[in-house]
């Protein structure tokens, strides 16, 4: 499922973030990449430990656990801890890569399954030339590039990529999620199921195929969780 999550961050919240990391230094976006990527990765990147990374990272944090269109989509058990990208000048591209089945934080050795990849853009399309990111998913390639504040959720099997910034800067925040429900499919017909319900209660509020709509959604999510 590949799902376009607006207005995740308020333009204050946006404002602020690139405030903290703007005057931030740098790192060779190798630090995190796999054997494969790496060789295609050519970007700049937070470090992890940095002190303005984590300030940058809180923030995000708190806004996708009010945000309930993400909370709805990725079901998250758990979430890698959000990091910070950018791609211009001579490090601008990211060429096709999966990412890392599991990804492991260097500080505290927790483990994170990688079921479903985010990207935040940081940066108004208007900002940069090129830069899309494109996923292949069932239905093809879907070119990305989003509003600063707006994000995509996309299953993390999926082969990506970054195309080359020939100007500007684009930067963004990136994440994975471990997902209490571990086939996308599974994430997909729950999503589906309670955008149904929330639609039919919007319309006709609480009826009881609604509350036996509702009955079913939290079984099945009963059924197939692992928390």
């Amino acid at each position: 499922m590949l799902l376009h999550i607006p207005q995740v961050l308020t333009q204050q919240e946006i404002m602020k973030v690139r405030q903290i990391i703007d005057a931030a230094d740098w790192a060779d976006g190798s630090i995190t990449a796999g054997t494969q990527s790496a060789k295609n990765k050519n970007n700049r990147q937070l470090p992890e430990d940095h002190p303005l990374t984590e300030e940058a990272r809180q923030i995000v944090l708190r806004a996708l656990s009010m945000n309930a269109l993400y909370l709805t989509g990725a079901l998250p058990k758990k979430i890698y801890p959000p990091l910070f990208n950018r791609y211009d000048g001579q490090q601008n591209s990211f060429g096709n890569h999966i990412d890392n089945s599991v990804r492991t934080h260097a500080a505290t050795g927790r483990h994170v399954r990688t079921d479903v990849s985010c990207t935040l853009f940081l940066s108004e399309p208007e900002d940069y030339e090129g830069g899309e990111l494109i996923i292949e998913d069932t239905y093809g390639s879907q070119a990305i590039k989003f509003a600063a504040g707006d994000m995509v959720l996309y299953p993390s099997s999926s082969v990506h990529r970054v195309e080359p910034v020939t100007s500007g800067s684009r930067i963004a925040c990136f994440f994975w999620t471990e997902s209490m429900i571990r086939p996308d499919e599974q994430r997909r017909l729950l999503y589906d199921l309670d955008m149904t319900i929330m639609q039919i209660r919007e319309r006709y509020g609480d009826t009881p195929e609604s509350i036996r709509l509702t009955g079913t959604y939290h079984n099945l999510l009963r059924m197939w969780a692992d928390v």
